[in-house]
């Protein structure tokens, strides 16, 4: 923690926590407000469906791959400047998005958009527990979690509403303006909240190193992976979204939001829950409660869908509780992942991004196909995500200090 943290930001907790919602939402929040408008993209630069995936696939890997260097590029130069610089660079690209006139440029722009958008997200992690102490970052964690659950509800609503009434260009000129007020409230607002004295050294080998000393730490690894892999249990039935909800339950297009309410309200409540218990029970309990929850969950998802046709007012509860113990849980997760590396946050922030971001496109690209043909299947998978951050869990925990 920053020893001079008390006078680096006055307002109210809150205002920081919005602001660092906000940062943290960018890379979603541009996935999430063009898929609306796919089909009009590919028929505005007659690009086939396999090109328009590129669009998302070349995003998808510049995110996974720039969120390892974000955190440690802060841990060196400064909190406020990568997240300047990353902001900025995601506002140009979108401004290079929306005056694409072939698919080759669209492509191009969506890579560079992808590099930029992480560094929001792994810095302001950082941010928080540069700013707080163990309770109170576990609250202002949790709140960050409460308006980061926003973005998925209304992103495809503005991108949809923009697509028909004006066309898809305007949606990336929108990304931009965003884009441009978060970079002036991040240069009028947010400070630099690394202390001198915790600053790294900036060259190829300490960087190295560090990423050595992460990945060869069992304890540090099986925390990473307790606080990502059990989000794909949720997330598969998001990728899946289309087939599960319209052919499994047979729900219409205007009645998803129904699954996107439910699983929405199920983070925004967890993660609520998790900031009233911050300081009131150990951290570990709370995890123990979350992971129960998705535990006994999960088994009765399977049950009911091993024995009972598939109807939507069973099939969607199960996944907005399992929602609530994911997000009760991860932000004490998160920052027992910062605390093994106290000296390198920001790193730390990097390696647990970019691992969530691989198992996310694991389950996006091979493992989702393979299984949204059977709710059963899907059922089955999604326990079998959450088992993996189980056993992870039930391995650090009496190793930790």
């Amino acid at each position: 923690m920053n020893p001079d943290a008390t006078t680096l930001w006055r307002g109210p907790r809150w205002t920081l926590a919005v602001l660092l919602a906000c940062l943290g939402m960018l890379g979603p929040f541009a996935i999430d407000t063009y898929l609306p408008a796919f089909s009009g993209i590919a028929r505005s630069l007659n690009a086939t469906p396999l090109e328009m995936q590129q669009t998302l696939s070349s995003y998808l890997f510049g995110f996974a791959v720039m969120n390892l260097f974000h955190g440690a590029l802060a841990d060196s130069f400064g909190r406020r400047p990568v997240v300047m610089w990353g902001v900025g660079l995601f506002t140009l690209a979108s401004v290079g998005c929306a005056l694409s006139q072939t698919i080759g440029w669209l492509v191009f722009f969506r890579t560079l958009q992808g590099l930029a958008s992480g560094a929001g997200m792994v810095v302001s992690r950082a941010i928080i527990r540069d700013m707080f102490p163990p309770a109170e970052a576990q609250r202002v964690m949790s709140q960050v979690t409460i308006y980061f659950g926003v973005a998925p509800a209304i992103a495809p609503i503005i991108g949809g509403w923009l697509f028909v009434h004006a066309d898809w260009h305007s949606i990336f000129w929108f990304l931009a303006a965003v884009g441009t007020l978060l970079w002036a409230g991040t240069w009028r607002f947010l400070p630099e909240t690394l202390h001198v004295s915790q600053a790294q050294r900036f060259d190829a080998r300490n960087l190295m190193a560090g990423y050595r000393q992460m990945a060869s730490s069992p304890r540090f690894m099986m925390l990473v992976l307790a606080s990502g892999v059990p989000f794909n249990g949720m997330f598969l039935y998001v990728l899946a979204a289309p087939t599960f909800l319209g052919e499994h339950l047979g729900l219409g297009p205007t009645q998803f939001f129904w699954f996107f309410l439910a699983t929405i309200g199920g983070i925004m409540a967890g993660a609520w829950t998790s900031g009233r218990l911050a300081g009131r029970i150990k951290p570990r309990h709370q995890v123990r409660h979350g992971f129960l929850i998705m535990l006994v969950v999960s088994l009765v998802n399977v049950a009911l869908n091993a024995f009972l046709e598939p109807q939507a007012w069973w099939a969607l509860p199960p996944i907005a509780i399992f929602a609530f113990g994911w997000s009760l849980m991860v932000p004490v997760v998160t920052l027992l992942v910062l605390d093994q590396m106290p000296e390198r946050r920001g790193m730390a922030s990097s390696m647990q991004a970019c691992v969530g971001a691989v198992a996310n496109a694991l389950v996006a690209g091979v493992i989702a196909p393979l299984v949204m043909h059977s709710t059963l299947a899907l059922a089955v998978t999604s326990l079998g995500m959450m088992g993996i951050g189980v056993l992870a869990w039930i391995w650090v925990k009496p190793r930790l200090d």
